[in-house]
């Protein structure tokens, strides 16, 4: 089997609840932004919201996204680190019924859960503990499943660890080697700051598309129009899609700047939001679409997101859904 995409993150289970911003001020958290925090911070957290039930999802950026582009109808592969635990079983089951080829081997510990607060003006404000997805190493990232792969997708928050910053390396180096191209997304303003240089390095001749938002876009360039912003990544990065929120998109391909305008929904939660809209643009560029047609289907994909609870579309996409949307 070949892959339209093989995905390289942390493997993360999605714990979603609802809650107001008086509750995020009451333990001292940023709103919309991603917070790694300990296990009993989390634990905190959810004995405080005990009344509500949270939703669970497998998640984790690329996680989200390489479903997505199985959704879709494409072929995904992802390498992503669980625990021998509940979380874990659970998280590796579902992925697969999803159609996502998922294959490194659970390790001794906890899986990876994020706290996922949704407020009613839809932002998600994230409560991360990494736990064993923070070993995912080298090691984990299979060879011969990146050469079977168009892309490699690789995701930023990666870069926040040692060991797991040289399994995202790895996957770009064996891509490179193989002839596979090469997506990165940014996933968060912080990771911009705090690994500058690798990004550097990265965009640099290593990296044949890049995924971002306008904050993102900013802190790369020292920009504010974004699409100045989008004009100067492309002058190091193939191909560019930079995210405006509800204002759509900008892609750069060929030295031409190809707006992609939002699709109008009551917004209730923003989670993986970014992550479908990747997947749509990825599945459309390995799938016959031309590049604004796939960025109208990111649009699309990432709309559904942003209109319900959770990072997942309620169904698969059949080919002949997609065609219509984009007629």
């Amino acid at each position: 089997m070949n892959y339209d995409v093989y995905g390289v993150g942390n493997a993360i289970m999605d714990l979603q609840l609802r809650c107001d911003d008086d509750f995020l001020d009451a333990i001292g958290v940023e709103k919309g932004v991603m917070t790694l925090v300990e296990e009993a911070q989390q634990n905190a957290v959810l004995e405080a919201l005990a009344a509500h039930a949270p939703h669970e999802c497998p998640g984790g950026s690329a996680a989200n996204t390489v479903v997505g582009v199985a959704d879709l109808g494409g072929r995904a592969a992802y390498a992503g680190k669980t625990g021998d635990d509940a979380f874990g079983r659970r998280y590796l089951a579902a992925m697969r019924e999803l159609g996502v080829v998922i294959e490194a081997p659970p390790a001794r510990g906890q899986t990876g859960t994020c706290v996922v607060l949704v407020t009613p003006d839809a932002q998600r404000t994230m409560l991360t503990h990494l736990g064993v997805s923070a070993t995912l190493g080298p090691e984990d990232v299979d060879a011969a499943e990146i050469a079977r792969a168009q892309y490699v997708y690789v995701e930023g928050y990666l870069f926040a660890g040692e060991s797991t910053r040289a399994a995202a390396l790895k996957a770009v180096e064996l891509a490179r080697a193989q002839g596979v191209k090469v997506a990165l997304t940014v996933s968060d303003p912080f990771i911009v700051d705090l690994c500058r240089d690798d990004f550097a390095r990265l965009i640099e001749g290593r990296v044949d598309l890049l995924f971002c938002n306008e904050i993102e876009a900013r802190a790369l360039t020292g920009l504010d129009d974004p699409i100045a912003c989008a004009r100067e990544l492309h002058r190091h990065i193939a191909n560019v899609a930079l995210t405006l929120g509800r204002n759509g998109s900008i892609l750069m391909h060929e030295n031409e700047v190809i707006p992609v305008e939002g699709v109008e929904v009551e917004a209730v939660d923003t989670t993986g939001a970014g992550d479908m809209y990747a997947a749509g643009v990825l599945y459309g560029i390995t799938n016959g679409l031309s590049w604004k047609q796939a960025g109208h289907l990111g649009s699309h994909a990432a709309a559904q997101i942003v209109s319900q609870l959770g990072a997942r579309l309620p169904r698969p996409w059949t080919r002949e859904e997609i065609e219509a949307l984009l007629d």
